[in-house]
């Protein structure tokens, strides 16, 4: 981590993001059209790096360790004030599905920015449930999940 994060912390930090996202995302080792019709594989990694072909499970998890950690790295350039690592973890989980850009540009951030503490910015991640314009159960769920780990239950 180049800025508030330490690498150890930032270790710690994404392990637990990885078992935030690994049971949302799932696993799924070929390629296929996410809800919103983007090219995913194994536990919702996209972009163009995408093969069609068959992952194996220790590519799928060294692509989400290696995301996870870039996405960390972006979004702790755009949170200047300190968070714990459960906090951390929720964000990063959000970011990992939505995009880091939306997040670091959300009222979420700003909140934590603005030094609001987590029962002021933690509900603002019950607010990213829609795709493609649509509400969706499985995303309501998922922040549900993400809203107890940034409260400092365990997932």
């Amino acid at each position: 981590m180049k800025g508030r994060i330490a690498v150890a912390a930032g270790a710690a930090i994404v392990a637990l993001a990885a078992t935030i996202v690994r049971p949302w995302e799932g696993y799924e080792p070929t390629p296929y059209l996410d809800i919103v019709g983007v090219r995913t594989v194994c536990y919702g990694q996209t972009g163009s790096h995408i093969e069609n072909r068959t992952y194996s499970k220790a590519e799928c998890e060294a692509m989400l360790q290696s995301e996870l950690g870039k996405y960390l790295s972006e979004l702790d350039a755009c949170i200047h004030k300190p968070l714990r690592r459960h906090e951390w973890a929720a964000l990063l989980s959000l970011a990992y599905n939505a995009g880091v850009p939306a997040i670091c540009g959300s009222t979420l951030v700003r909140k934590v920015n603005a030094g609001a503490g987590p029962a002021e910015f933690c509900p603002e991640l019950r607010k990213w449930v829609y795709a493609g314009g649509r509400k969706v159960k499985g995303l309501e769920r998922r922040r549900e999940a993400e809203y107890r780990v940034c409260m400092g239950y365990e997932p």
